[in-house]
């Protein structure tokens, strides 16, 4: 019997509602179990990913050298709701449900015991919780269920009422991905594991600095701030959009790129910023997926209004190349599990405005800005700081970078091996 998980004798089997697929994604779920799943291959783990994937793509695929498999899941029903993931969602639910087990108990674990190999599934979010539990029972009647971690993990909070904690608990190993998510899923009477999220290596890559410099000719003396994200009152868009009208009021020739969704509440930011009499620019782009050079056209065309709403596809690099280049990135959430934007800007050397609950990796002026409240003057306070202070804002940029270093998915993969040894030596299938 082996002694430490190894790609040698381990499998891994990820469960996820969204996916790597464009019609897959609709929030930071999809971009992390296909990071999650490509970082466990990188590192020689035969690992499954399952997800409800593209009805006109491939059932399966092959990836990594033999390493990485896709398996879209619920392409039957899928094909009567081509308009993304979460359309017709119970449907795929309940299909997940009751097919995802069988499946993975016949085709993955028994072939993977047969081999004298452990299966460590990570299940993901509250589609999943139920298959998990049934997959559970599934092996454990296959007598195979002490050879298997099973572990369901908690990125947000969402559709907690429809899950059975009692069960869950019971048939699996509960984790999260921070101390406040920790603290949070105490009220559910569960006690989880802490597993950080993760970035991918390249995020350390650095910005062209020609890019950045081009950049900074655009938008001149003017102060740039950046905020990414969904349009959602626990975002605090309206906290942001308060602080940028304070600090235009003030004379700070601010200019505010931001890039949010189609969600309701950006009706309430776009109305407020149009009543505080802020020159908004809505900035659209002629192609799909505008080149780089494209996008620096769109701002200089722009770019003497107080706000540019980013109403068009932003490429990686693109982003990356605001949140180095603008003065500071708002990603002051009120309540954020994990906070991964923050650590994104952290990686591409920018300024990360952050909230104070799921951001773990943050601390106060020494490598991020900490909102503790939804008062914008507070937010005002700390962006003239980095304004007037230029040496404070270089060492709240070095040591970002330095903090993101820590999270890259290499170094979240080894706090997750150490946990599911621990896991897999409490139930007897390591010595």
């Amino acid at each position: 019997m082996a002694t430490r998980i190894e790609p040698t004798n381990t499998v891994f089997v990820i469960l996820s509602f969204e996916g790597p697929d464009i019609y897959s994604q609709a929030g930071g779920l999809g971009v992390r179990v296909t990071e999650l799943a490509d970082a466990l291959a990188e590192e020689g783990y035969e690992t499954h990913l399952i997800f409800v994937g593209d009805p006109s793509l491939p059932s399966n695929e092959t990836l990594r050298d033999g390493k990485l498999f896709w398996h879209r899941w619920s392409q039957w029903i899928s094909s009567y709701h081509p308009h993304g993931v979460y359309e017709g969602e119970d449907d795929k639910v309940r299909d997940f449900n009751h097919s995802v087990p069988w499946w993975v108990v016949n085709d993955i674990a028994r072939p993977a015991a047969e081999q004298g190999k452990l299966l460590v599934v990570l299940a993901e979010e509250w589609h999943t919780a139920y298959a998990a539990c049934e997959l559970s029972d599934r092996l454990n009647e296959a007598n195979l269920r002490w050879r298997s971690v099973i572990l369901w993990n908690a990125n947000n909070v969402f559709s907690f009422h429809r899950i059975n904690w009692g069960r869950l608990n019971y048939a699996t190993t509960i984790t999260t991905v921070s101390r406040y998510m920790k603290h949070r899923m105490w009220q559910e009477g569960v006690n989880p594991l802490v597993i950080p999220n993760g970035i991918p290596k390249r995020a350390l890559n650095p910005v062209d600095p020609k890019h950045i410099a081009t950049f900074k000719e655009i938008v001149c003396d003017r102060f740039p701030l950046l905020k990414i994200g969904r349009f959602d009152p626990d975002k605090r868009w309206m906290m942001a959009a308060e602080a940028v009208v304070a600090l235009k009021n003030l004379g700070v020739p601010v200019l505010w790129l931001m890039r949010g969704g189609l969600e309701p509440h950006g009706r309430d930011v776009m109305g407020y910023l149009a009543w505080s009499n802020a020159n908004i620019s809505q900035v659209t782009s002629p192609t799909r997926r505008p080149t780089i050079d494209e996008c620096f056209d769109l701002l200089r065309q722009n770019v003497q209004a107080d706000v540019l709403n980013l109403s068009f596809f932003l490429p990686e690099e693109f982003v990356r190349i605001l949140y180095a280049g603008c003065a500071a990135t708002m990603a002051n959430s009120g309540h954020e599990p994990f906070g991964l934007v923050g650590l994104e800007v952290m990686a591409a050397r920018g300024i990360a405005v952050v909230g104070s609950t799921g951001e773990d990796y943050a601390t106060f002026m020494q490598n991020a800005l900490v909102t503790e409240t939804s008062d914008p003057a507070e937010l005002v306070e700390y962006l003239l700081e980095v304004r007037r202070n230029p040496e404070l804002a270089d060492r709240l940029r070095e040591a970002g970078y330095q903090t993101a270093e820590e999270f890259v998915w290499p170094n979240v993969l080894a706090d997750l091996r150490v946990k599911v040894e621990y896991l897999a030596r409490r139930q007897g299938a390591l010595q």
